[in-house]
C-alpha cells in the first residue's frame, strides 16, 4: 500500500519535529524558547517536498498545490500534538513535566495538557499557513503554476 504524499510528508514533519524536540529535551535546551523557532525549517522541508512531488506528477494548479501543502502541514501538526500528549503523559510523568515546559509560550500559570495542546495547535496552524503561502509564492515566482480549471 502506497501512502499519499501528503501523509508521507506529514509523517516526515512529525518525525523531524519529534526528534528535534526530544533531542532538545535530552540536551537540556528545551527551556530556551528561541530554539523552538528552528522547527520551522522542518516544516518548510516537508511542505516543499509535497509541492515538488505535485509538480513532478504534473499537478501545476496554484490552488491544488496550496491545498495539498496545507493538508500536509495539518497532518504534521495533528500527529505532533498527539505525539506530545503521549510523550508528556506516558514518558515524562504527566502534569509535573508539563509544568516544567517553557512558561514563555502562550500561557502564564500552569496550563493543562489540553490547553497546552490547543495553544500549540493554533500556533501550528498559523505557522503552517504562513509557510504554505511563502512556499507557494516561491514556486509561483518560478512560473510553474497554471491557472486552476
Amino acid at each position: 500500500m502506497k501512502l499519499s504524499k501528503e501523509l508521507t510528508n506529514g509523517l516526515i514533519i512529525f518525525l523531524g519535529i519529534g526528534i528535534y524536540f526530544i533531542l532538545m529535551d535530552f540536551l537540556g535546551l528545551s527551556k530556551y524558547y528561541i530554539l523552538r523557532i528552528f522547527n520551522v525549517f522542518i516544516v518548510i522541508y516537508g511542505l516543499n517536498r509535497t509541492i515538488k512531488s505535485n509538480l513532478e506528477e504534473g499537478k501545476k494548479g496554484y490552488l491544488q498545490n496550496c491545498i495539498s501543502s496545507g493538508v500536509t502541514g495539518f497532518i504534521g501538526i495533528a500527529l505532533g500534538i498527539i505525539g506530545l500528549s503521549l510523550y508528556v503523559y506516558y514518558f515524562r510523568g504527566g502534569v509535573t513535566y508539563l509544568n516544567t515546559l517553557s512558561k514563555a509560550f502562550l500561557f502564564g500559570g500552569n496550563p493543562t495538557l489540553a490547553e497546552y495542546c490547543f495553544g500549540l495547535f493554533i500556533e501550528g496552524i498559523a505557522s503552517v499557513l504562513i509557510v504554505v503561502f511563502i512556499n507557494i509564492q516561491y514556486w509561483n515566482t518560478k512560473e510553474v503554476f497554471k491557472a486552476d480549471n
